[in-house]
């Protein structure tokens, strides 16, 4: 089977600075650079209630008894403070990154290690003068009393069950079921664990 698609021309100049300074100007949100300003001049290991508020404050949906303790890295496109969900009485460590192009609901109970990556977003293969094509979206959820461990990587369009835990460093590309327990590159079944009432 052949590939029929034709490679797109070359936009005029002035139409590429345009969507540059447009795309470059898109990512402005002013309430999430206040937000990121005040959660500096804190201390790494204190506050996580206060930043949990602040991040409230900046137009984020977070529940009650959720703590932050450091700094997490958020972006998407304009109105991405709607696609965060995050439940109550969770742990959120330092030096997340989690892409909000899509909805991100995590549940409650959840403990989210330093480092972890939930991304949302990812692009189609394309052309070989270009292998990164257009943006595609996938929802992710991280489901109530799991743990993400240090710096995993939830890829778009998985759902992490119930109780479930990812160990450090693991790619997971895939559903991941309640109480399971995965770990590696890519991320697959380890050892099971015992489920709780």
């Amino acid at each position: 089977m052949s590939d029929t698609r034709v490679e797109p021309k070359e936009q005029p100049i002035w139409r590429r600075a345009l969507t540059a300074f447009s795309d470059e100007f898109s990512g402005l949100h002013p309430r999430l650079h206040a937000y990121n300003m005040a959660v500096k001049l804190l201390p790494t290991r204190s506050n996580g209630a206060l930043r949990a508020r602040l991040l409230r404050l900046a137009g984020f949906q977070v529940g009650a008894g959720t703590v932050i303790n450091g700094l997490l890295k958020l972006n998407g496109g304009n109105g991405f403070e709607a696609n965060l969900e995050l439940g109550q009485d969770c742990t959120i460590e330092a030096d997340g990154i989690w892409d909000l192009s899509d909805k991100l609901t995590i549940g409650n109970r959840v403990t989210i290690d330093p480092g972890v990556m939930i991304l949302t977003s990812t692009h189609e293969m394309d052309f070989p003068s270009h292998r990164a094509g257009k943006i595609l979206l996938s929802p992710v959820v991280v489901a109530d009393g799991a743990w993400l461990r240090a710096r995993c990587i939830i890829l778009p369009g998985v759902t992490i069950g119930a109780g479930a835990v990812v160990e450090a460093g693991a790619v997971v590309n895939k559903d991941v079921p309640a109480n399971a327990r995965v770990g590696g590159v890519p991320a697959v079944a380890l050892p099971p664990l015992e489920a709780t009432p």
